[in-house]
């Protein structure tokens, strides 16, 4: 499946296809920050499985964390996606990409989290351990 994406103002055009590593809610303040919400609803996909389609020079970079880079339109500003090299892995924010039916698995970040949410769902104080998390579960 093929799934297209882009930011506000239409300067950049990502695509990814087949289906993401993982999808769910990060509680970071960075991701609330960004995105302006409580949480952000992530999509991590293989770097293999992403592409920029256009725009490639309207992309700005910031990094998040020592992990992370935040790439967003240097033009509208809008936020489109984080790139994690070291494990070859895309978050490509769910708001980004209209096609893709979001089901989200897990919760992470959520020693941060400013709302609680009783959705079920395993809920991670970081990150997973495989992605250098300690991998330690909170309550629901």
């Amino acid at each position: 499946m093929l799934h297209l994406g882009r930011c506000l103002c239409g300067a950049v055009e990502v695509e990814v296809t087949g289906s993401p590593e993982a999808m769910g809610y990060c509680h970071c303040s960075f991701c609330r920050s960004g995105s302006g919400d409580p949480f952000n609803a992530f999509s991590l996909w293989k770097r293999e499985a992403f592409r920029i389609k256009t725009g490639e020079q309207h992309l700005a970079t910031s990094r998040k964390t020592a992990i992370s880079q935040l790439k967003r339109c240097a033009s509208c500003g809008d936020h489109l996606m984080t790139d994690y090299p070291t494990f070859g892995l895309v978050d490509v924010f769910v708001a980004t990409l209209p096609t893709l039916a979001f089901s989200p698995s897990i919760h992470i970040n959520c020693a941060e989290m400013v709302l609680p949410v009783r959705d079920g769902l395993p809920k991670l104080k970081d990150f997973p351990a495989e992605l250098g998390g300690s991998g330690e579960m909170i309550a629901d």
